[in-house]
């Protein structure tokens, strides 16, 4: 498996490849980067080489993480990374390039999209749906039923009551507690959730 990107979040993805005994795990980024532990970073391959390994894209920014992706859509395969101490349910379905980190759950009927992160001790309760680039941070809760939006990322510590839309590239702060649906590229904090600021161009 290779980890594009040679950061603290690809730290967290190599030991989740390795607790899943990955019998190959290579580190790929941009610019010039110091080994991680026993694996030393390389540059990409040139455009048209051939890559066999499937690959997990290990950057915490969702817009930028998007932009690679779509990048190297066509050139390499997108594999997925979830921890052996998860609870995933066999009824949820995980799209590609999506990572899920130790300690979280992901529960029946559950839609999660490409490039996600489900971060640590994260909870995803029943027939909840996660678009593309969501990342939902350390022991962040959706209860049943709720639908995040692209790109959207959910702070550590948020709650959400059931069936609440959160709509796509919106910032839910940390420890926010949204109780009502939320419009696209809103970032919305507090306890109840307000929002602050909506952005003009999205993205």
């Amino acid at each position: 498996m290779i980890v594009y990107g040679a950061s603290g979040h690809g730290k967290v993805i190599i030991e989740i490849l390795e607790s899943i005994s990955t019998p190959h795990i290579e580190i790929w980024d941009d610019a010039a980067a110091t080994p991680i532990w026993q694996y030393p970073v390389r540059r990409p391959l040139p455009a048209g080489e051939p890559v066999s390994d499937k690959m997990v894209i290990s950057i915490g920014v969702n817009a930028t993480r998007k932009k690679v992706a779509e990048r190297l859509a066509g050139i390499v395969s997108f594999g997925t990374a979830i921890h052996t101490s998860t609870c995933v349910s066999k009824r949820a379905t995980i799209g590609e390039g999506t990572v899920i980190m130790a300690g979280a759950v992901v529960n029946a009927d559950t839609q999660i999209g490409k490039h996600c992160i489900i971060n640590t001790c994260a909870s995803i309760d029943h027939d909840c749906v996660l678009g593309d680039y969501v990342h939902v941070s350390p022991n962040a809760t959706l209860s049943g039923d709720v639908q995040v939006g692209e790109g959207s990322h959910i702070g550590a510590g948020a709650a959400t009551i059931q069936g609440v839309r959160i709509g796509k590239w919106c910032t839910i702060g940390a420890g926010a507690v949204i109780i009502k649906d939320i419009p696209d590229y809103a970032t919305a904090v507090g306890n109840p959730a307000r929002i602050i600021k909506i952005k003009e161009t999205g993205k």
